[in-house]
Order: C-alpha cells, then structure tokens, then sequence
C-alpha cells in the first residue's frame, strides 16, 4: 500500500477518529489536558507504526504533561484502538506535540491587533481633518466651487 493511496487516507481517518476518542472519553489520567486534541495521524503502510499528532491548547507544562500522559498510557490506547478500528495490525503508536492550532491562535489575535490599531489611526486622522479640506461658502457651495450633493448640472 503506498503512503498517499486512497485506503491508507481512509485509514489514517479512521485511526485520527478513534484516538480522539478515546483521549476525550476514556482515559482518566490527570496529566492529560482537557483541551488535547489529535491534529493529524500518519498510520505507516505496513500499518506497524503511527504517528499521532497532538495539539494541547494551553502553556508549555500542560503540552510537556499531556504528552507524558498519553505515552505512559499508550498501551491502553493501542489495546482501545485495536477494538475499535478493524485492522490486521494495530499500529504501534508516537505521539507528537504539534502546536499549528496555538500558532494559529496567536497568529489571529496579532492580526486583530493591527487591524485594531489602523482602524483607530484612521478614525483619529478623519477626527481632525473632517472640516479642513473643504471650505464652505453661504449658497451651500464649496470653496472649490461644486455643489455639496455633488450635482454640477440640476436641470430641474
């Protein structure tokens, strides 16, 4: 079976469901945060090995005890899986600490920020410029000489 084929994505699905399961619901170590989730599952061909890629949505501590926690309890998982996904091998898995979903989070609330801060300059700039580049002069024409409704022509 190669790496890419359309069973060993099926597969790796089917793995990724299973182990979010089973972290969210059945395995009870304290160590393990309640915000762990499985990014990504990469079951290898020969279906032998798996790496499982878990992201922990907290600080260093929790990500470093949260990946302590599910390799201590890797057994248990592996016994899990095997009873829940039908494969002739039941993969032995590593568990990878991934942090795309925090890298994403403070990605976002950068980019907030910024936007944030340009929407302030420009309501700060339009504040004080609002009356300065137009002159008005009584008959409700500017100064440069266009009406203020911007019609040049009324034909009425």
């Amino acid at each position: 079976m190669r790496k890419n084929s359309i069973k060993n994505t099926r597969i790796n699905e089917e793995v990724l469901r299973g182990l979010s399961s089973i972290i969210r619901g059945e395995i009870k170590d304290p160590r393990i945060h309640p915000m762990t989730s499985v990014v990504m599952v990469e079951v290898a061909p020969d279906l032998k090995t798996c790496k499982a890629y878990i992201s922990v949505l907290g600080d260093e501590e929790a990500r470093k005890n949260t990946i302590a926690g599910l390799r201590s309890a890797e057994g248990y998982i592996r016994r899990k899986l095997a009873g829940s996904v039908n494969l002739r091998n039941t993969p032995e898995i590593t568990f990878i600490s991934d942090q795309s979903i925090e890298y994403g989070v403070n990605m976002s609330k950068m980019i907030d920020e910024v936007t944030r801060d340009i929407r302030d300059r420009a309501s700060d700039g339009a504040d004080g410029e609002e009356g300065a580049d137009r002159e008005e002069v009584p008959g409700g024409e500017s100064a440069d000489g266009a009406d203020e409704a911007g019609d040049e022509d009324d034909e009425s």
